[in-house]
């Protein structure tokens, strides 16, 4: 069954983490034996075979690169244009990719129907369609730099990371948006991109969902009801998500499957963390709902964390492919099973990219 994944850091890992992503996984395992400068080393489960393998032949692919100002304990870039260079770093990858014939980028309605079909037939050496998106805003110099991001195929963006933003305030941290996120989403209704509200603080997020009119999706989230975290969606955020058409995207990184998930210390055999447990996020979606319209997959693999950090059962991202059954298995029907893997983002697009 098809998958379209909302969100994977592909650039990230290639440029920061250094991955050649048209290797095997079992290749990018051997080269970073014996390094210890990232936590995750040799424990990678993206790259474009496996994503091939796992009928994944549409994600939402992001450029990351956060400002942080003097003083801030946060990993980060020390001036806005230096948080700039790096994102257009990750999409000369991006674009490298492409003239490899491993991607493709899709920027429009035409873009997606032609891959939605090439991903209906048969063959395994396809293009792997991606669509751009910006996971905190920092980046973006000026408001004018959207406009440029936009030429180049970007079409969302979530407007915090972690931490304080220039443009909003993000996990762990607290506040409105202030004039200049204001000024970005009134930007971004302009050109019509997705507004992901995923890393908003609670205030952020509300006054977002107030100011912004086009459309929303939360990428990466899961349920604060489940796992009590301001990083997770509360049950208001979700209904009111829900009431705006939009679609939550599950994510697969241990903290936010479980509760009382130490990270780094804490393992997935400890609590015996199986795939399984992400169905109580999506079930718990469906149940706000009444339907099963408003849930995917956004599984944020190697969002700089490994297996380690992951449902024992998934060590190759082409085990995501195991969804469909689990599903199956927990009373969805085959064609609530296919809205999540893939459907009800891939409506989501059909409504939001352009003509």
């Amino acid at each position: 069954m098809l998958i379209i994944d909302v969100h994977l850091d592909l650039a990230m890992n290639a440029m920061e983490w250094n991955r050649d992503l048209r290797l095997t996984l079992e290749e990018i395992r051997e080269r970073e034996k014996g390094l210890t400068d990232k936590p995750d080393r040799g424990h990678s489960v993206v790259s474009f075979p496996e994503m091939r393998r796992g009928q994944i032949g549409l994600c939402v692919a992001t450029q990351i690169a956060r400002y942080v100002q003097p003083g801030s304990p946060l990993a980060g870039w020390h001036s806005p244009e230096q948080a700039w260079a790096q994102t257009q770093a990750q999409l000369a990858w991006y674009r490298a990719m492409e003239e490899a014939g491993e991607l493709i980028s899709i920027r429009s309605r035409p873009d997606l129907e032609k891959q939605v079909a090439l991903w209906q037939t048969s063959g395994e050496e396809k293009a792997i369609g991606y669509i751009l998106s910006l996971e905190g805003a920092d980046s973006l110099v000026t408001i004018r730099h959207l406009e440029r991001a936009y030429a180049d195929g970007l079409r969302a963006v979530g407007p915090a990371h972690y931490g304080p933003g220039v443009y909003a305030q993000g996990t762990n941290a607290a506040g409105g948006l202030g004039q200049r996120g204001r000024e970005l989403l009134g930007e971004m209704d302009r050109l019509g991109m997705i507004l992901d509200v995923t890393h908003l603080c609670d205030e952020s997020f509300w006054e977002a969902l107030k100011i912004f009119r086009g459309p929303v999706w939360a990428s990466h989230s899961n349920c604060r009801a489940l796992v009590p975290h301001h990083r997770q969606l509360s049950d208001e955020q979700i209904k009111a998500l829900i009431e705006r058409g939009a679609i939550i995207g599950a994510v697969f990184d241990a903290w936010m499957m479980v509760p009382n998930w130490m990270c780094g210390e804490t393992t997935p055999a400890e609590v015996g963390l199986k795939m399984e447990h992400i169905l109580a996020h999506i079930d718990h979606i469906c149940q706000l709902a009444g339907n099963a319209q408003h849930v995917g997959i956004g599984s944020d693999l190697d969002g700089a964390f490994g297996f380690e950090q992951m449902p024992q059962d998934v060590t190759r991202i082409s085990d995501l492919q195991q969804i469909a059954e689990l599903l199956r298995r927990h009373g969805f029907s085959e064609d609530q099973a296919g809205a999540v893997m893939h459907g009800n983002f891939l409506e989501c697009l059909r409504r939001a990219m352009p003509k």
